[in-house]
């Protein structure tokens, strides 16, 4: 009785952190995405921003959603 419900508990928290890893990491890849490319979608607030900060904050989103991507596949918690 005592390990069925530790089972069940230890799932419903895996299924729980993958939900929550892939919604961050859509999080973060759209907003990697929008800096970016934030020029071609005609947004004047992105495009104001000093370029070498908005393309490397860019690229450290993009890194770091498809390392929160990859976790939430692995689901190794």
């Amino acid at each position: 009785m005592e390990s069925e419900y530790r089972n069940r508990n230890k799932k419903s928290y895996i299924q729980l952190r993958m939900v929550y890893d892939f919604t961050m990491a859509s999080l973060i890849l759209g907003v990697g995405i929008i800096l970016l490319f934030g020029n071609k979608f005609g947004l004047p607030i992105i495009g104001d921003l000093d370029s070498n900060i908005r393309y490397g904050f860019g690229a450290l989103c993009l890194f770091y959603g498809s390392f929160r991507f990859y976790r939430g596949i692995k689901h190794d918690y």
